[in-house]
Parts: C-alpha cells; structure tokens; sequence
C-alpha cells in the first residue's frame, strides 16, 4: 500500500512538471530575448541563464509561485523582491523564490511522512508534530538563506565603500568628471560594490542621470553607509558645492564608521563566548577536575 501511495505521488509530480514546463515555454523564450540585451552593456555577475538550461525545478517553482499569487494576492512580493536585490540574485524573481517556499512547505512534510510511513513503530503524535514543524522549516529556509547572503552582501558593500571614495578623489583631482570617476572606481573595484557600480553606470548610459543613478543604488543597497554617500552625492550635486572635499569629509566619517562598527562587534565578542564556554567548555572542565575526586569521595563512602 505505502509503495502504490508512493508512486502515485511520484506521477502525479511528474505530471505538474510536464504542464508546468508547457505553460513556460512562451515565457523562456521572453527571457531568451531579453537576455541579448547584454551585449549592449553591463552584465551583472549573476547573469540570466540560457533557457535550455534552466532547470526543470525553477520552472516549477515559476509557475507555482505565480499561480498562487496571482489568487491570493502580491503582498508577499514585494518584501521577497526587497531580499533578492539586496542578495544581488536578479535572475530570481519574487515569484520564483515563492514557489520556493510552497514546494518546500510542501515537499519537507511529505519526505517526513515517508520517512515515517516506512516505520511502523513511530508514534502517531510524533508524526503530527513533526508534520508541522517541517513544513514551518520548509516555508522559511529559503527567504531565511535569501536574507542571510543579503546581509553578508550589505556588509561588503559598506566595508568596501571607503576605497570607493578614495578612488574617486584620486579622480576628481585627476581632473576627470564626477560620471568619468564613478567609471574609473566601477572598472577597478571589484565584489558586490563593483557589481552595483556597473549596473549604476548602466543606467546612466540607458539615459538616467548621475542623481537617479545614485538614488536607484541606495534603494538596491539600503544601509545607513551608502545612504550617507548618496546623498553626499546629490546633495553636492544640486548645490554646485566642491566634489573633492565632500568625498574628502565623507571618506574620513566612513572610516570613523567602520572602526565603530569594528570595536562594536569587539564588545559583543565576550557576550558570544559565554554561551559555549558555559555549555560546553566548563562542563568538559568540571568533568575532568571534578570526576576523579568525585569518585574517590563515592569510593570511600561505599567502604564505610
């Protein structure tokens, strides 16, 4: 009975597959031609995948996505669509990580059944439970990765920016424009910073100016750092002042932020040690001062 139970399962998936990758195939094809667009400009390192490549999963988790947000409602795009920029994942859309979401809701339980399913002697709480929490597992592994690589990414940036600006001083002293520095910084500084500095460049060439260029990088890097930078920027920028000295000023206030931020997580060092130093360190200590006197002390009570 589980082995039918199962392989109606496995069709009935193969199935969704099969249409779900019917219904995609005008929608790979759009993305095939949107893709050739990049031979005009500046790719990102996250680069869209050819459509013969694309995975069958993706598509699925396209098509679920998109199905169900299409019926209940786009609420819970916008926030995804906030942590797969800040991820710097461009080939993923909001809907495709959703139908992450579903399928992991989904899928997580159902191995957990069949685990249990194939033992007889698990209890049939235990397996309610477990239900439960694996599909609370499944629903928040994906945005809970998606938001840590976000963050990490943030981090690089505003540890990155102070060479950024020292790179564009160089240039304005150098006589080069303040849209020529951000080229020169753009082609020399690599990671994240460089990749959205690329892109910043990129739409300066597809008509926006350095101003709306600069406001779309701090939507897409939302940190206090690049806030204060770009809006140094436009700042200057509307205001004719020097562009030299504000970077100057903001190079060394960067540097000041960094160092807090350094002697910030110094201080909270200790707070971090104390949990495996209690848990696991000192009793490993107790055990082995502690355990021989311990038994000395039974020893001799037991011969009294």
């Amino acid at each position: 009975m589980v082995l039918v139970l199962i392989l109606g399962v496995a069709l009935a998936g193969f199935a969704l597959i099969v249409i779900g990758r019917a219904l995609l195939i005008p929608r790979m094809r759009a993305v095939h031609n949107v893709a050739g667009i990049e031979q005009y400009g500046f790719s990102a390192t996250t680069r869209v995948d050819d459509p013969e490549s694309r995975s069958v999963v993706n598509d699925l988790a396209s098509f679920v996505g998109g199905a169900v947000s299409r019926r209940f409602g786009g609420s819970h795009e916008e926030q995804l669509r906030g942590y797969l920029v800040a991820a710097g994942m461009y080939e993923t859309s909001a809907r495709m990580l959703f139908g992450y979401q579903l399928l992991a809701a989904v899928g997580v339980p159902a191995a957990w059944l069949w685990v249990t399913a194939t033992n007889s002697g698990v209890n049939t709480a235990i397996v309610v439970i477990g239900t439960g929490l694996t599909a609370v597992l499944g629903w928040l592994t994906p945005v809970s990765l998606v938001r840590r690589r976000g963050q990490a990414r943030l981090s690089d940036i505003d540890y990155a920016l102070p060479e950024l600006i020292d790179l564009i001083v160089v240039s304005l002293e150098a006589g080069i424009g303040f849209a020529g520095a951000l080229n020169v910084a753009a082609d020399r500084i690599s990671g994240a910073l460089g990749e959205e500095l690329r892109l910043a460049n990129q739409e300066q060439r597809m008509g926006l100016t350095v101003t709306d260029a600069l406001e779309n990088l701090q939507k897409r890097a939302p940190t206090d750092i690049v806030r204060s930078f770009t809006r140094s920027i436009v700042q200057g920028e509307r205001l004719g002042v020097s562009m030299g000295q504000i970077m100057r000023n903001l190079a060394i206030e960067m540097r000041l932020r960094r160092r807090q931020m350094a002697e910030e997580r110094a201080h909270k060092a200790p707070v971090k040690m104390l949990f495996p130093l209690v848990f696991m360190i000192f009793p490993a200590m107790f055990v082995v001062l502690l355990g021989p006197a311990m038994y000395t002390i039974l020893d001799q009570l037991k011969n009294k």
